[in-house]
């Protein structure tokens, strides 16, 4: 058999989907896509987030955290999980340790080295669980597996949410479904996904994709504001996400850089702003989750 024939006799696609299909997949809602806003790094940037998004009326759905778990002391992390259940927003936090946190000269991207690494994470999620957070961010195949298996079998809640990384280096329905098949609740793509590449990853994957349409100059710097329309339809169900491009790198984030790590977080809810009037120019507002949907990883209290 030809390769065409030996990807088809295992379910695959022969390759990728230029005629760009509409996806017919939702949320359990009925909505086609939803608003992340990612780099929230701690309650005051989450605050001037939730104040921008009040004034700018956008409608937001998930919140995501880069720094790591470890980074927030107990107070924080509850402090964050109050704001987001005020706000009806899920909130994702990512796990930590991870290699560019690590030690050793080869740092593979965000992977984690040696098991006591893989351990350290357990307990990271531990602690957020019993914290009220249902939302955590992995970057680590390994890991992934480990959390999937443990929520099969009881030892994490069922409904945490396992949000998978841009930089564990999702790019084609194979990988993507592999990670589905793992445990992931919903995965990031790599920001340079064409949309034949995305409406192909559609085919074969259904949770949800999240995608920047505007990326930090680290992960390319692309500003797709005016693909939006054309990826929800190809996507859906799709999380927007709006990084901000020509910024500062703010990981790990704290006290020294606070008012930077608060404005971009402003400017991320602005650039959220100008998508979402393109998509109401483009007839597809009405296709948007409800805010406080009641699939979203929300905090619980504790």
């Amino acid at each position: 058999m030809n390769a065409p024939e030996l990807l088809k006799s295992l379910g695959w696609p022969t390759g990728d989907a230029n005629d760009l299909p509409a996806s017919a997949k939702r949320f359990p809602d009925g909505g086609s896509w939803r608003f992340e806003i990612p780099s929230v790094e701690g309650p005051r940037v989450l605050e001037a987030v939730i104040t921008e998004a009040q004034r700018l009326k956008v409608p937001l759905h998930r919140i995501s955290q880069g720094s790591g778990i470890r980074m927030l002391t107990d107070l924080e992390v509850l402090e964050m999980g109050r704001l987001c259940r005020d706000a009806k927003l899920e909130l994702c936090l990512f796990v930590t340790p991870r290699a560019v946190y690590d030690t050793g000269a080869a740092r593979p991207g965000w992977q984690l080295r040696g098991m006591d690494a893989i351990r350290h994470c357990l307990d990271d999620i531990q602690r957020a669980v019993e914290l009220g957070i249902r939302g955590i961010l992995v970057a680590d195949f390994g890991l992934l597996h480990v959390v999937g298996r443990l929520k099969a079998a009881g030892a994490l809640p069922g409904d945490l949410a396992v949000k998978i990384s841009v930089l564990m280096g999702a790019t084609n329905p194979v990988n993507i479904r592999l990670m589905q098949e793992l445990g992931a609740s919903t995965v990031n793509l790599c920001t340079d996904l064409s949309l034949a590449h995305i409406a192909t990853i559609r085919q074969v994957v259904d949770i949800p994709l999240d995608l920047y349409v505007e990326a930090p100059d680290g992960l390319g710097g692309f500003v797709r504001f005016f693909e939006t329309p054309e990826l929800v339809r190809v996507g859906a169900p799709m999380y927007v996400k709006l990084g901000v491009s020509n910024a500062a790198n703010i990981y790990p984030a704290g006290l020294h850089i606070e008012v930077l790590a608060v404005n971009e977080g402003r400017e991320r809810v602005h650039r959220a702003r100008l998508v979402y009037e393109q998509m109401v120019r483009h007839g597809a507002d009405g296709s948007m989750s409800k805010v406080g949907a009641a699939d979203l990883a929300v905090p619980v209290a504790v």
